[in-house]
This record gives structure tokens, C-alpha cells and sequence, in this order.
């Protein structure tokens, strides 16, 4: 009695699932021939595979600040949306005096003068030498103290700036913000209104490009921070990037719940200066190097469960090899393979497009 084999042929690209018959059992035969379906040839190759996962996400600037208002008196000058402010400058005036900017992730809240310690004044003495009014010899990295050469280097940086040199710094003179420089985003105080003390002034960003991406929440175990990405640009280019951060608190956004990612283009001056575009984000979770590889549709699903491919021999022969499947790159439409008698080189049959 002639033992019938049936191998399914699965096209998991395509979801179409062939089913082919072996009347000859284990013999080599000519699958070609005794297929309806037309095929073609590809062959296996060696190299490195990327598991992805591909998402949505908005191309921006990091940070979000508001900056509120300190001092009092009558706005005389603000920024525009879009311009780009450094520590150590007038962001705003009031009265027609500057209100500097100052890098730090405390707020200000009192008066610093000679004397005066605490974590304020620590932020204050790091701007002053990152801004070169002062060396490390001079001002110890880390320094909480108040002391003459604070005193001496604020004297400077009040001259520069066109403020009068008192060598103090009276609340509403300064505001701090976390970033070295910052991108106005919002304005919601008015020139020539009222600048009461504690009232948001503007809002900002940092000027470092980032990818915002919601993630499902179900994926989060599958990105970490370092895996490198493909952006995918407005203008068809693509460009390289790192993620960043992953949140750990899932959100309810319509019906998915999502945790942010969040991506920072490896080269920013690639990215323009389009805010807010939509871009498609390319996450690398892993990799594999000097793996065989083919087709991911030269699967063909066996009877008896996993998988082979249909190698054709030089002399024009067909036989199967079963096969271990590995990561699946769909970037590429391949999948690493293991397999006796697998080699790179070897022409498989696959549907022909």
C-alpha cells in the first residue's frame, strides 16, 4: 500500500497555504512538476537577522518645561515660539530688566547672597563656571556655599547681561530649568501685562530631537533601553536612533493601552526642524549574526509538525531538509534556519511572486 505524505506550504507573508502530495514517500522527487502552483528560487544565505517592531511615532524635542514668573512689575519683552534661548541670557523682561536663565532642577524660591547654602545656590555655582564666569579652582564642583568667588563671578554675569553688578541674587532676577538651553513652545504671559509673581510666563522644550512612540503595553517586555532603531522620516529618508527610555506605567488611550518610548535619533541633524511630524519607528530587539537564513514563505509545514525547505540540487533534483526556525526578521521577509545538510548557497523553492 503506497504511503501518502501531505506537506503544506505556507506563505506567511502572504497567509496562502498550498497543500503538495508525496505519493513517493521519502524518495527524491521533482516538486516543481508535481505542484499546480508555479514556484521560483531563492537561495539560503548567511549573515545577520533583526527581530523589529514597528510603530507610530511623532518626531519633536524633548523636555517640557513651564517656566513661571518670579519677579514683579510689567512684561517689557518675551520671546517668540520657536527661538532658542541659552543659560546665561535674558529670556524675559521685566520692567525692562532680564530675567536670566539658568540651568537647574530647582526652582527658584528665595534670595541668594553671600552666605547662603542649600542646593539652589549649588545650581548656581555649576552655571556660573559651565558659563566660564568662574574655574573648578575657583568654585569647587559641588559647592553649596555662597561664598566670595559666587559672589565675584554673578558680578559678571549681571554686567554681561546689563543688569546692575550687586553680586547678589534677588528672587524674580533668574529662573532655572533643566536643560542648557531651551525652545520656546508656548508663550502665555502678555507684553505689557501684569508679571505677577508665581504666573507661568512660557512654556519650552530642550533642543534635543526625540521620537515620542505609544507603545502597547503588551510589548513592553520585548524593547529595552539602548535597542537601536530605524526612523523612518516625512521626506522618505530614514535615519538612525537609540531608544531611550520605556515607561512602566501603562495608560488607557481609547481603546489601547499603551506605556511611552521614548527614541533619540543617534544623528539629530538628519531629523530638520519639522515638530510634532508623524514618523514610523523601527525597533531593533535583537539581533543574530552569521545565521543561515531564507525566505520566510520557503517554509514548508510538515505533516508530523515543524518545518522543512525544498533545496534543488545542482543536477536538478528536489529534496527535503527539515528545518529549526530562529529569529523571524520581517524587515526582510527572512527567518534563521538549522538544518542537516543546509548550507549557504543552496537554491529553495519558493512561490513565485
Amino acid at each position: 500500500m503506497t504511503t501518502v505524505v501531505v506537506v503544506a506550504l505556507v506563505a506567511v507573508a502572504t497567509g496562502i497555504v498550498i497543500v503538495v502530495t508525496d505519493p513517493f514517500g521519502g524518495r527524491t522527487k521533482n516538486t516543481s512538476t508535481e505542484s499546480t502552483a508555479s514556484t521560483g528560487l531563492a537561495q539560503v544565505t548567511k549573515g545577520t537577522l533583526s527581530a523589529r517592531t514597528q510603530e507610530n511615532g511623532t518626531l519633536g524635542y524633548g523636555g517640557d518645561y513651564q517656566v513661571v514668573n518670579k519677579a514683579s512689575g510689567t512684561v517689557t519683552r518675551l520671546p517668540n515660539v520657536g527661538d532658542v534661548v541659552g543659560q546665561g541670557k535674558a529670556l524675559y523682561l521685566v520692567d525692562g530688566k532680564p530675567v536670566i536663565l539658568l540651568q537647574g532642577g530647582v526652582p527658584a524660591y528665595r534670595d541668594l547672597d553671600w552666605g547662603t547654602e542649600g542646593a539652589d545656590v549649588r545650581q548656581l555655582n555649576a552655571t556660573l563656571v559651565a558659563l566660564g564666569y568662574a574655574t573648578k579652582d575657583e568654585i569647587a564642583p559641588g559647592s553649596d556655599y555662597f561664598g566670595r568667588q559666587t559672589y565675584n563671578a554673578l558680578k559678571e554675569l549681571q554686567d554681561d547681561v546689563g543688569l546692575g553688578e550687586t553680586g547678589r541674587l534677588p528672587l524674580g532676577q533668574a529662573v532655572f530649568v533643566p536643560a542648557k538651553e531651551i525652545r520656546i513652545t508656548k508663550v502665555t504671559a502678555v507684553r505689557g501685562g501684569s508679571a505677577a509673581p508665581g504666573a507661568a510666563v512660557l512654556q519650552a522644550s530642550s533642543t534635543q530631537r526625540q521620537v515620542a512612540v505609544l507603545l502597547n503595553a503588551s510589548q513592553q517586555s520585548d524593547v529595552k533601553v539602548g535597542d537601536k532603531v530605524t526612523i523612518s522620516l516625512p521626506t522618505g529618508r530614514t535615519t538612525p536612533g537609540v531608544v531611550s527610555s520605556v515607561g512602566k506605567v501603562a495608560t488607557k488611550r481609547d481603546s489601547k493601552t499603551t506605556v511611552d518610548v521614548y527614541v533619540t535619533p543617534s544623528k539629530p541633524e538628519e531629523t530638520g526642524q519639522l515638530d510634532q511630524a508623524p514618523v514610523l519607528v523601527s525597533i531593533i530587539s535583537e539581533t543574530v549574526e552569521d545565521v543561515l537564513s531564507v525566505p520566510v514563505n520557503a517554509l514548508l509545514a510538515m505533516a508530523g509538525g515543524g518545518y522543512a525547505v525544498e533545496v534543488v540540487e545542482a543536477a536538478g533534483a528536489h529534496r527535503l531538509i527539515p528545518v529549526t526556525t530562529g529569529l523571524f526578521d520581517t524587515s526582510v521577509g527572512k527567518v534563521e534556519v538549522t538544518g542537516d545538510g543546509l548550507t549557504a548557497g543552496q537554491n529553495i523553492v519558493v512561490p513565485a511572486s
